[in-house]
């Protein structure tokens, strides 16, 4: 069987915007002698922000009560989760396997953030115009680990979700393309890989993306 479709994640995946929210919040939490919650983070990555009911800045206050310049805290936080972010370049064989299968196979994105976040992040880096559609947590009732966003990616793209790969790098994502009924990639980065992966049909275990027939192997060796 043909490969149909790549379908992409963005935070973490093409773009590690997830090492950054710890690089950003971990010297706050070590300033003010506060143990980070890193279990936390983990449970949160790849989840829409719907269902995320606490903030990094409330998980400080709980920490330490006595607190009194939060606002403060958390500007500095996330400037410079922002800088670090817009300081980085995608994850290393992202681009290259966007290019090689740009006009051989339909490619998409599904992502938990919004568009806003994430079209002005795929235009940063060049990649906005490979993709034939851009699925984001404005455009469905639930994000992951839901499969809404990947179902709609599969219905924009008119493929079978079977001969589908979706590229991960976290549980959240990987639940909600296998609940679509898609082959995953855990391709994680260096928070996720401390998460279990297990449930992707295939872990990739290399510092870089699989090209496009390492992929198309992938499909071959499944028997698809």
């Amino acid at each position: 069987m043909p490969l149909a479709a790549l379908i992409f994640d963005f935070d973490g995946l093409i773009l590690d915007t997830e090492t950054a929210e710890v690089e950003a919040w971990r010297p706050e939490f070590e300033a003010h002698g506060a143990p980070f919650p890193e279990e936390y983070f983990l449970w949160a990555v790849g989840r829409g922000a719907e269902q995320i009911t606490k903030r990094t800045i409330d998980l400080l206050q709980e920490a330490v009560p006595e607190l009194s310049n939060l606002a403060e805290i958390e500007r500095r936080a996330n400037r410079r989760r922002i800088d670090i972010i817009d300081s980085r370049s995608a994850r290393p064989g992202i681009v290259e396997l966007i290019a090689e299968a740009h006009g051989v196979v339909p490619l998409a994105v599904a992502s938990s953030s919004r568009h806003g976040w994430v079209d002005t992040h795929l235009g940063r880096l060049g990649l906005w115009n490979y993709f034939e559609t851009i699925v984001c947590a404005d455009d469905v009732a639930r994000a992951k680990p839901f499969p809404d966003l990947y179902l709609e990616a599969l219905v924009r793209l008119g493929v079978s979700a079977s001969a589908s790969f979706a590229l991960e790098d976290s549980a959240n994502g990987i639940t909600a393309a296998r609940e679509a009924g898609l082959n995953v990639i855990a391709f994680p980065n260096d928070l996720t890989k401390h998460l279990n992966l297990s449930h992707a049909t295939h872990e990739w275990a290399g510092d870089r993306a699989p090209s496009l027939a390492e992929i198309r192997a992938l499909l071959e060796s499944a028997g698809q």
